[in-house]
């Protein structure tokens, strides 16, 4: 890897960041479809010479976040604990839970909930839909914040500085265009969307408040497009307004389980 001098000069502080966000892409590597990764396969992904992969991977190893077997690395024990922490600061309350599995299976469609992270909303938590033709994400997949019912109705906070990020993010780009739907989604307290971030699925979604009355969460049903009409839309909106309502008098927040709770 080619190197300028002016890269060569950076702080102590600039390489450690680097470091640590080289190791994180090595471990964004692995994936329920590839549970193990080589040091070949690292170095074809992320374009790291071979010596430096070996030493974040052998860094990585000895505190226990890969493991190394015969048929490449897997994640490691330590994370174990890592996991057990941030299920137990994300998972839902058990009333919150039994809300959303009460709205997927009345309503036929899957139930799902959000949270924004940067230009990115983040799956929490899911009840699927019974239907054989249905939508659905994994816990804790990455999404895109440009397009979605979910992801407009996550941006009502945002200021014009978020915005422009999560629109040059976009295939569009088009900032005027993602403020608008913001904007009436916020004025009529529901967003819908159809095809926007793939082909044939739609959405509806609501914001959840918190305690402080901030939007910190989006409640959403999604499925395939032919089951979402006008007049499903508006019965999706109003059950999902309810929900969120609920949710909000409950004194919802997120992290879902604080500390000491």
């Amino acid at each position: 890897m080619r190197t300028s001098s002016r890269v060569l000069a950076v702080t102590t502080d600039d390489s450690g960041v680097r470091s640590v966000q080289r190791c994180v892409d090595i471990l964004g590597l692995l994936t329920e479809s590839r549970p193990a990764v080589s040091v070949a396969e690292i170095v074809r992904e992320t374009g790291l010479a071979k010596t430096t992969v070996i030493r974040l991977v052998q860094t990585l190893e000895r505190n226990g976040l890969l493991w190394a077997t015969a048929h490449g690395y897997l994640a490691g024990p330590s994370l174990w604990r890592w996991a057990h922490l941030a299920r137990g600061s994300w998972e839902l309350p058990p009333e919150a839970t039994e809300l959303m599995r009460e709205l997927a299976r009345r309503h036929g469609e899957t139930v799902n909930l959000y949270v924004r992270r940067d230009v990115h909303r983040v799956c929490v938590a899911q009840q699927e839909s019974q239907q054989a033709l249905r939508h659905v994400v994994r816990i804790g997949d990455e999404l895109p914040l440009w397009g979605g019912a979910a992801a407009t109705v996550l941006l009502a906070d945002a200021d014009d500085e978020h915005l422009a990020r999560v629109a040059a993010t976009s295939p569009h780009g088009d900032l005027a265009t993602l403020r608008a739907g913001v904007d009436e989604a916020a004025a009529r307290g529901w967003a819908v969307s159809h095809g926007e971030r793939e082909a044939g699925l739609s959405a509806v979604a609501v914001p959840v408040q918190g305690r402080a009355g901030t939007v910190i969460a989006a409640l959403s049903l999604s499925g395939p497009s032919v089951r979402f009409p006008d007049e499903r839309v508006a019965e999706f909106a109003a059950a999902l307004t309810e929900a969120a309502g609920q949710l909000h008098r409950r004194g919802f927040d997120h992290p879902f389980r604080q500390a000491g709770s």
